[in-house]
């Protein structure tokens, strides 16, 4: 791990940065300048001033994906703040363009403050085709995406429904390799920011077959005071509407208490976190999709010496890597060339499908396909797109 980090930063102060924005056209004469600028150039601006729905046709618009971030909750390294946040939006910008083709820009903005984020946004969007939110924290990130939703043009945050997608097809492969119904699986969720309340809320429509809208049957989510129930009077709004649909049994305690029986359990929190003996007290052949980064809530190996079926993890260095790259370059590119305004339930869970599809015979050590394979972003990519109602 530490000479990962080495060789990155020695990369990074190489390259001085991972993306560069280079032309379509040469530049080489006065009649490509011309053409790409004066005179010329002001025929397509005429043109767009009479419709302005031509600017997707006649300029970046129509491939152009805005990465916004505050640097409030960055990877596990928490509110690092906007410059030190330019190396992840960066790295994000890079897997828009290799896996989908996408011109994607770093924006990290100097201000935490929900209000001038979102007006930020509003006013930069005339140049971008859609709107990827980026490493924003809990609960401000919910209120900023819910509010941009107006825009006209997809505005996603990728920490809560590119993580959710990724593991409800995870989760999908996962209970076809262990012989389990989606439907009849206990789930205990432990971490309640933008990720752990996005994959809650898709657990309400888990089944092998697309057409088909049922929920898992339990889901408990537990922050770090334990299990999210109605009697306790700390819980913010984001955190109180969970409970319209989760912890049926209302039950109280530790996330060590609630795992006891469970089928599932689903971390997106922090490292070492589930023991072993948590392990022994869930179901039988339970799957753990343990996704702290960069150490995971139990290391893979102790989960499957303790009895875990399925052990999934966010890094690249152990089989079946739950990872956001693998759904968000193909969820955009489906939603641009669809002419999608925004990113819906139906578009999202068709995502989840063709990504769980990626991988014909699922096994214990792959539920998911590997984060390079080429082909996954352009399926997604068709299903999302097939998906929009263009409502």
């Amino acid at each position: 791990m530490s000479d990962y980090f080495q060789r990155s930063l020695d990369m990074h102060e190489r390259l001085h940065g991972k993306i560069e924005v280079s032309p379509k056209m040469p530049l080489r004469t006065r009649d490509d300048l011309s053409l790409a600028y004066t005179p010329g150039v002001a025929r397509p601006c005429e043109v767009i001033a009479e419709n302005p729905e031509r600017a997707r046709d006649l300029t970046i618009k129509g491939n152009a994906v805005a990465i916004v971030s505050d640097g409030s909750a960055v990877l596990g390294l928490g509110n690092i703040g906007p410059y030190a946040a330019i190396p992840v939006m960066e790295g994000k910008a890079l897997l828009f363009k290799e896996f989908a083709g996408i011109d994607a820009f770093p924006i990290c903005l100097d201000t935490q403050d929900p209000d001038a984020i979102v007006e930020t946004v509003r006013r930069i969007s005339p140049v971008f085709g859609g709107i990827n939110l980026e490493d924003i924290a809990a609960p401000k990130c919910f209120t900023i995406e819910q509010r941009l939703q107006d825009l006209g043009i997809p505005v996603f945050h990728d920490d809560q429904h590119g993580t959710a997608i990724v593991l409800l097809a995870a989760l999908l492969n996962a209970a076809g390799v262990t012989g389990r119904d989606p439907a009849d699986l206990k789930v205990v969720i432990n971490g309640a920011g933008a990720a752990g309340t996005a994959i809650a809320k898709l657990l309400r429509c888990v089944s092998f077959d697309p057409s088909v809208c049922v929920p898992v049957k339990d889901v408990v989510v537990c922050d770090r005071r334990g299990a999210i129930h109605r009697g306790r009077a700390d819980l913010t709004p984001p955190k109180h509407e969970l409970l319209a649909f989760t912890n049926k049994d209302d039950r109280a305690g530790s996330m060590h208490d609630m795992i006891e029986g469970a089928d599932v359990f689903i971390g997106v929190s922090r490292g070492d976190l589930l023991k072993a003996d948590d392990v022994r007290k869930m179901a039988p052949d339970p799957i753990i999709l343990a996704m702290a980064n960069p150490i995971p809530e139990i290391m893979p190996d102790v989960a499957r010496e303790a009895g875990a079926a399925v052990v999934g993890t966010g890094r690249s260095d152990f089989p079946n890597q739950v990872n956001n790259v693998l759904v968000f370059p193909g969820i955009f590119r489906g939603a641009l060339d669809a002419g999608a305004t925004r990113i819906t339930p139906e578009m999202k869970l068709a995502a989840a499908h063709a990504l769980a599809a990626s991988v014909p015979d699922p096994t214990a050590e792959r539920i998911l396909p590997d984060p390079l394979d080429r082909a996954v972003a352009p399926r997604i990519a068709q299903a999302v797109g097939g998906a929009w109602d263009g409502s």
